[in-house]
């Protein structure tokens, strides 16, 4: 079908509004006003930035533990401290190492889980407020409207198409179809996040990998209002072992806020071997041990989310610089996989990107040679420095925590080096092995619906929500292969690795089928990453669809 598109220009495109694209808008929008105020030619305005948010509104599709380092926060707004949303300072921090019935607690904690001097922050409530400054500044913040797919011009791009909207299961133009927008603009700046999928374009297009190939992990978390007095706010808690086997790399948080709320998770390297493993199912049972059994008891579940995390580091990030753009925050792979921090630098990326652009604007070019000013300022920053010293953390990993605690300690003393400088690793979605005579499990993990719970009811209160009469924006692109050989080889992994409850086998007539639940995503990005075949991709829906991540 051929569609008739409005055609807007603008002198920058950021797609994003989480921490990376806002810190990049506002930072932009302050400098053009330093620079107009100079005298300076040409004359600027912050009215042709545009920013464009797939969520319902910022801050919806926005998920973090959220321990955050203020430092970019104070580059960016030096008087933070006055308006921003911050839950509480972090008051103590502790390690543990779980076994299924006892925590051992570290007597000194370890240097990456310090945390005095951060905050425990609701990442949806600081980019709703970023969002509010970003707005007062001129910028054009659109909410509910999706990148597509990028405007390919020469040897970069020029711009971003947004999604239709009013598009049937079918694909077909429904009484309400509106062809989405062609926004050119003399730079693009792809803030997706993790696994953005126009990222991911245009990476495969340019061929912009670097030496290792993007790996990830997945963070499910759940936020409780506990009775009073059992987690007092700004108690930051880490965790090893139990529920996460010893071969897979993991860990558990918990973090008090006010209010009597504590936001508490679980994260898995997405590497693991286990065609049959579940994060979903090994977080619940991470509430069941005694520790945390005893802080929510007689609480009740508020929020629930999941998340893919870039944990590749240094030498997986993506060339972030080409004509006509950059790549900005976790989508260019800023953050740290030790202290699982990114906040801070994603919002310092922006900042950097936005005085990068600033400069190109004023010389009239927008080319890979000038844009290339990015990654030097990069390097200049404490960006470079926190990521260096952490370059080979997650790859000492790949085989099992004890080997990773060893390269781990090894790179503490030698600067992020260890016994191999750089450690290579392969694709996460590679580790699996298949069953080779292993069954699935019999029945799912249903939970009790007081402590545990399924994932259907998980995903209720992360507020998800999309028109189910839309077309599906999980492209799987062999359904023959899903029915057949994953069952034989691997079991169907995406029945047990999404945490939404998307991806279920059906038989119908005697025929199997996959059945894609598609309203249940919560846009974690997974089943793009761990899909063994690597046939299913990750589209946006329609602007507006997806989690509500209210408070979280």
């Amino acid at each position: 079908m051929t569609v008739a598109r409005e055609q807007l220009e603008a002198d920058v495109l950021i797609v994003g509004a989480g921490p990376a694209g806002l810190a990049c808008a506002l930072h932009l929008a302050n400098l053009i006003k330093t620079h107009n105020a100079s005298g300076a030619k040409p004359e600027l305005s912050a009215e042709n930035i545009y920013v464009l948010e797939k969520g319902r509104e910022v801050g919806a599709h926005q998920l973090s533990g959220a321990i955050m380092d203020p430092r970019g926060l104070a580059d960016l707004v030096p008087d933070f401290e006055k308006t921003a949303p911050l839950d509480t300072p972090v008051t103590d921090d502790a390690a543990f190492f779980f076994t299924e019935k006892s925590a051992w607690r570290f007597p000194i904690t370890p240097p990456p889980f310090k945390n005095r001097g951060n905050y425990v922050v609701s990442l949806s409530k600081l980019t709703k407020w970023l969002g509010g400054l970003v707005e007062a500044s001129g910028v054009n913040l659109f909410t509910q409207f999706a990148g597509a797919s990028l405007i390919f011009e020469g040897p970069g791009i020029a711009g971003v198409i947004t999604d239709d909207k009013g598009m049937d299961k079918n694909g077909q133009p429904k009484d309400n179809f509106t062809a989405g927008y062609e926004l050119r603009a003399k730079i693009t700046v792809l803030a997706e996040g993790a696994r953005g999928s126009l990222t991911k374009q245009l990476v495969s297009r340019l061929k912009l990998d670097n030496l290792n190939p993007q790996v990830y992990s997945i963070g499910v978390k759940e936020l409780w209002e506990v009775q009073p007095g059992r987690v007092q706010p700004g108690f930051v808690a880490h965790t090893l072992g139990w529920p996460v086997p010893f071969e897979m790399y993991g860990g558990g948080w918990i973090y008090g806020m006010q209010n009597n709320r504590v936001s508490l998770g679980l994260v898995v390297g997405l590497e693991y071997h286990d065609s049959l493993f579940d994060p979903h199912e090994a977080f619940q049972k991470f509430k069941t041990h005694p520790f945390v059994r005893k802080m929510l008891e007689g609480g009740k579940l508020v929020r629930y989310g999941a998340k893919a995390i870039p944990a590749g580091g240094w030498y997986a990030m993506p060339r972030t610089f080409f004509d006509g753009g950059l790549i900005i925050g976790d989508s260019a792979s800023f953050l740290d996989s030790q202290k699982l921090k990114g906040i801070h630098m994603a919002i310092k990326s922006g900042m950097l990107a936005a005085e990068t652009i600033l400069e190109a604007l004023v010389k009239g070019d927008a080319a890979a040679g000038t844009l290339a000013a990015f990654p030097r300022k990069v390097e200049q920053s404490f960006i470079k420095k926190q990521l260096w010293s952490v370059r080979n953390f997650h790859q000492g990993f790949q085989h099992g925590m004890l080997a990773g605690l060893f390269n781990a300690g090894l790179q503490q003393v030698s600067g992020g080096r260890g016994l191999v400088d750089p450690i290579r690793v392969h694709a996460g979605h590679l580790a699996l092995r298949q069953l080779n005579g292993r069954k699935p499990p019999a029945e799912r993990f249903k939970g009790d619906g007081k402590l545990t719970f399924d994932r259907l009811t998980d995903v209720y209160h992360s507020g998800t929500r999309h028109d189910d009469d839309q077309p599906c924006h999980l492209h799987v692109l062999d359904m023959n292969i899903c029915v057949d050989r994953c069952v034989r080889e691997f079991g169907n992994p995406c029945q047990y690795y999404c945490p939404a409850a998307v991806y279920e086998m059906t038989e119908e007539r005697g025929e199997r089928k996959l059945k894609i639940n598609f309203a249940n995503c919560v846009h974690c990005k997974t089943c793009d990453i761990m899909d063994p075949y690597q046939i299913v991709d990750w589209v946006p829906p329609e602007g507006g669809g997806g989690p509500n991540y209210e408070g979280m």
